[in-house]
């Protein structure tokens, strides 16, 4: 019997993460770069994860450091495409169907409820950092079995996130069975196609619920965002952690302008927004009515 072999793709890798070590200077020069471009504030403690993240970009590059790499991006980088694909893999996408279930509960039982009394017809929601697509699939979801048919209905979600490749993946309405599991049985028949032959395994979302959402790359730091509103609620789940107070402050301005006058913004169960009363007014676990006025 032959005497197995060690892995030397392994030994490989590991020599050329050795390699690839940021040191002082270049984590503070990315982290500075990265927190102009999007907002994200990355504390010390996150060195490994932006080695980790971005040693992929320099070997697709053939750099030999972060300083070759900072380089690129801010000398050789005029049409902005590494910038994108740094965005990308610096940006974290953790999301579920049905996820937090109680903010869709509280649509259900308490927004719809209250637009279907103002005989407005109309309902604008916005998913705000949507990652791959299964929180403003499950908006969706969530508007169809509470107005039905949507006959006599203005229905519109707007989706959208900074990740172009995340984007790409929402917007093409396909998951694993293994992800939708979360989604009851009898809504998984109700709105979404299994696949068969080659696609066994996966799920398609159904066309009459895809047609109810627009997803847009949007980067939250921009100056100017093109949406007009107002929004009857904005869901920025798992999104403020990522930025500083000031970033924060900023951010919460531009959804006071969007929202509809006692609209309502929905946070992650880790976010809590102080000091902006009564502006954004807590009427349960992260969830804000906005009573007019800036934060």
């Amino acid at each position: 019997m032959q005497p197995e072999l060690p892995n030397l793709s392994f030994f490989a890798d590991s020599l050329r993460d050795q390699r690839l070590a940021i040191n002082d200077d270049e984590f503070d020069k990315l982290r500075k770069f990265i927190h102009v471009h999007t907002g994200i504030s990355l504390a010390d403690h996150k060195r490994a994860l932006v080695c980790a993240r971005l040693a992929k970009r320099l070997r697709y590059h053939k750099l030999a450091s972060y300083a070759d790499y900072y380089d690129l991006l801010t000398r050789r980088d005029p049409d902005e495409r590494e910038l994108v694909e740094l965005i990308n893999a610096i940006t974290t996408n953790k999301t579920d169907f049905f996820r937090e279930a109680h903010h869709f509960q509280f649509l259900t039982e308490t927004v719809f409820p209250a637009i279907r009394a103002s005989n407005r017809k109309r309902v604008r929601l916005w998913s705000a950092g949507t990652a791959s697509g299964e929180e403003a699939y499950t908006l969706a979801i969530t508007v169809c079995e509470h107005f039905g048919t949507l006959t006599d209905w203005d229905v519109k979600i707007l989706a959208t996130d900074i990740d172009t490749n995340v984007l790409e993946r929402a917007q093409n309405g396909v998951y694993s069975e293994e992800v939708v599991e979360r989604v009851p049985v009898h809504l998984r028949k109700r709105y979404f196609q299994k696949g068969i032959d080659d696609n066994s395994g996966y799920v398609r979302v159904k066309p009459h619920l895809q047609s109810l959402i627009r997803f847009r790359r949007l980067n939250l730091m921009d100056d100017s965002w093109p949406m007009q509103g107002p929004f009857d609620v904005i869901f920025c789940r798992n999104v403020l952690i990522y930025f500083d107070k000031a970033t924060q402050r900023r951010l919460l301005s531009h959804y006071a302008k969007l929202l509809r006058p006692e609209g309502y913004l929905m946070l992650g169960h880790a976010e809590v927004i102080h000091g902006f009363e009564p502006v954004f007014a807590p009427v349960g676990h992260s969830i804000y009515q906005y009573h007019g006025g800036a934060p």
